[in-house]
């Protein structure tokens, strides 16, 4: 399974973002395809906490409209809210632990743990500090692949 973060979620919303087409191409790929793909809680807030803040964006994304946003992106018949389960803290502890986790990167450590908790096989991010954690394959879906 597929998870995506923040990022490419805030791109694929934002027509003014210079990776909008593409993003946009991504969800809406994923969104109407059979294959399950997920999208972790954590990343949906932050979604929400970016596309409107009037300090990032002007203007922002009215809040009504990221809600609705998100409204859609969960009506796809193969998508799963990723939330922590029975066994998160233990998944969660081992990526504090092996990626130094302390302060902002908590959030990330956060969003690994629920994709490793869930089986997730590769999260498709635009942000490199992801790839700081083990036992999770982070990929720019954005950027084409070296040969």
């Amino acid at each position: 399974m597929i998870a995506l973060d923040t990022t490419l979620l805030v791109y694929a919303h934002r027509r003014d973002s210079e990776w909008h087409e593409p993003a946009a191409a991504i969800v809406v790929s994923l969104a109407e395809g059979a294959v399950s793909w997920a999208l972790p809680w954590p990343c949906l807030h932050e979604f929400i906490a970016i596309s409107t803040h009037p300090r990032i964006y002007d203007p922002p994304t009215p809040v009504a409209d990221a809600i609705a946003q998100v409204d859609a992106w969960l009506e796809s018949p193969s998508v799963l809210a990723l939330s922590e389960r029975s066994d998160y803290w233990s998944v969660a502890k081992e990526v504090f632990a092996t990626g130094r986790v302390k302060g902002s990167l908590v959030h990330d450590a956060r969003v690994v743990a629920l994709c490793r908790s869930y089986g997730v096989r590769e999260l498709w991010s635009a942000d490199r500090d992801l790839t700081r954690f083990p036992g999770l394959h982070v990929r720019n879906p954005l950027l084409r692949p070296s040969r």
